[in-house]
């Protein structure tokens, strides 16, 4: 979060004063003496917030407020003054200032209102970045989240290996998004006009690859846990990839499968034919800096999906997922971000020895309810907010035990 503060005020001992003060609590302070020397550091891109002194010579603290107000009208500024009033401190809120205080004011409501400041900023700089990243047209970074340099160098890599044309193996851990970045990939290739087709490769025979190649003609074909192609199939990959695939092939591992091809257990062959270009997905273990960014976007996607507004993420919150290994990646973080929309407590939600199809179980669940309560208990209605034909939805009620009339107030 940004820890950045531009203070400003004509009085070189309280200014100083203030700046030790704010630099004792850890944040960065810029100092100016008057709006002069100030404005220069005021831009729509200022990370961080503006604490100015009312009463200056020449221009005062409110045509400081006019001037970071058109610079950019979400920049929060504090405005002090030692002879507050009623009148002074309405027209201060009125014309858009964060608050108003009187000096002296004691140091912890001083800090604390620095914090929500500061607070109000990073979540206003943070939305204007992932609005700028789905606005993009570059789909790596619309597409692919993250601030980290392991994240930047990710999406380099898919930009660089998309425009060849030739087959990539995309790998990383379970549940880190090999599925998204193989269509990334397939989004920013000459194929991407074409159609997208993804299977996994458990159990698929030689003549169902060619029958996908051909559905994906044009396109790209994603075979996603290539490890798993049963061992006949692996030999006869090749010789389809020698012909000449009607699509391009990218194919998906969570497994070391340069380790399998030298150790016998996977095709050396088809290895090498797909391994021509490879992007590595890091792990949340290795970027925890992301995971705000992640959390954020995935708590607004099931907000939507569960019909109700985002709440509010607080940064303790925040510090706590970043805190955690998430050996599950994206996926378990997408499920604790579901869990926190709907309210469900992260002890009872996490289901210590529950398989992947348990879990999703639960958050199905979870948005049935959900659904109801806020249609009063009326199950056509709640069917019908959930863009479910009613049988399967009555379905749904029926294997999990969910009575409507328990939901009607």
């Amino acid at each position: 979060m940004t820890r950045k503060v531009l203070l400003v005020d004509d009085d070189a001992d309280l200014r100083e004063a203030l700046a030790q003060t704010l630099e004792l609590n850890d944040l960065d302070v810029v100092v100016c003496g008057s709006f002069v020397a100030a404005k220069d550091h005021i831009t729509p891109g200022f990370d961080g917030i503006i604490v100015s002194d009312i009463r200056m010579p020449g221009r005062d603290g409110f045509h400081l407020l006019d001037y970071a107000r058109g610079a950019d009208e979400e920049l929060p500024v504090v405005l002090l003054t030692g002879e507050g009033d009623i009148p002074m401190a309405v027209k201060a809120m009125s014309q858009g200032a964060f608050d108003f205080l009187e000096k002296p004011c004691a140091p912890a409501d001083f800090l604390a209102v620095l914090e929500r400041a500061l607070k109000t900023r990073a979540l206003v700089l943070e939305n204007r970045r992932l609005k700028r990243q789905l606005e993009s047209g570059d789909p790596a970074a619309r597409l692919l989240f993250g601030t980290s340099p392991q994240a930047e160098e990710m999406r380099q890599r898919v930009r660089a290996v998309a425009p060849t044309g030739a087959e990539v193996l995309v790998t990383g851990a379970p549940g880190s998004g090999i599925s998204k970045v193989a269509e990334v990939i397939h989004l920013m290739s000459p194929a991407g006009q074409g159609p997208f087709v993804k299977r996994s490769a458990a159990g698929l025979t030689a003549g169902e690859i060619g029958a996908l190649c051909r559905q994906a003609a044009g396109g790209s074909l994603f075979l996603d846990e290539i490890q798993a192609l049963p061992g006949p199939v692996q030999y006869a990959l090749p010789e389809l990839l020698e012909q000449g695939a009607e699509a391009r092939i990218i194919a998906g591992s969570t497994v070391d499968l340069a380790g399998q091809a030298a150790a016998g257990s996977f095709n050396p062959d088809l290895f090498y034919r797909l391994d021509v270009m490879r992007v590595r997905i890091p792990s949340l273990a290795e970027r925890p800096g992301d995971i705000p960014v992640l959390f954020r976007h995935y708590v607004a996607q099931a907000a939507e999906q569960a019909g109700v507004e985002p709440p509010e993420v607080s940064q303790e919150h925040l510090a706590a997922l970043m805190a955690q290994d998430w050996p599950g990646n994206a996926r378990s973080l997408m499920s604790a971000a579901m869990r926190f929309v709907l309210g469900m407590p992260e002890e009872a939600a996490q289901s210590a020895g529950l398989g992947l199809a348990e879990q999703m179980a639960q958050v199905e669940r979870s948005l049935l309810i959900a659904a109801l309560g806020r249609q009063n208990g009326r199950a056509a209605a709640a069917a019908e907010a959930l863009k479910l034909p009613r049988k399967t939805f009555y379905d749904k009620l029926a294997r999990y035990g969910i009575r409507p009339e328990d939901y009607r107030r």
